[in-house]
C-alpha cells in the first residue's frame, strides 16, 4: 500500500515530466540515506537536480515540510549526492542543486479541490503541489 510521502512523490515525478524534465532516478538509496529524485531540469542541459518531496497535511506545524530541511537532513541529502556522484560519474561536470518541493493534501471536496497539473485526487484526499523552491539550500563547507 503507498503512502501519503509517495503519493507526494509520484505527484512531483508527474508534474516534472509534464514539464519535460528527465528523470534520472526516483527513491534513490544509498547506505548514507535517499534522495527522492534527481531529474535534469528542461531549462538547462548542464544542471542536475536533487529533490527533496515533502507532503504535509494543511496547516501543518512545520511550514508545509520546509521546517523539516534543518542542517542535518541538509547535510544527509548532500553526502548521499556525493555518493550519487561518485558511483555515476557522468554527472560529474553537471552543475547540481537541491531544490525542494513542498506538497500538501486535505480530504477530497469536489467544490474546492479543483484538478490542476499540479495536483491528483487519491484515496479520496486531494494532492496539490504548494511550492517548488529551485536551490533551497546550498553545499556548506
Amino acid at each position: 500500500m503507498e503512502t501519503v510521502g509517495e503519493i507526494g512523490e509520484k505527484l512531483v515525478k508527474q508534474w516534472l515530466i509534464n514539464k519535460r524534465w528527465q528523470i534520472i532516478q526516483h527513491r534513490w538509496r544509498c547506505r548514507l540515506g535517499e534522495i527522492d529524485l534527481i531529474a535534469l531540469p528542461n531549462n538547462s542541459s548542464n544542471s542536475l537536480a536533487f529533490i527533496e518531496v515533502k507532503t504535509r497535511s494543511r496547516n501543518n506545524w512545520d511550514e508545509q515540510g520546509i521546517l523539516a530541511i534543518t542542517s542535518q537532513k541538509q547535510l544527509k541529502i548532500t553526502q548521499t549526492a556525493t555518493y550519487f556522484l561518485a558511483k555515476y560519474p557522468k554527472y560529474l561536470d553537471y552543475n547540481g542543486r537541491f531544490d525542494v518541493a513542498l506538497v500538501n493534501y486535505q480530504k477530497y471536496n469536489l467544490q474546492f479541490c479543483p484538478k490542476t497539473e499540479s495536483s491528483l485526487v487519491w484515496n479520496n484526499y486531494y494532492f496539490k503541489i504548494q511550492d517548488y523552491l529551485e536551490n533551497a539550500f546550498e553545499v556548506n563547507g
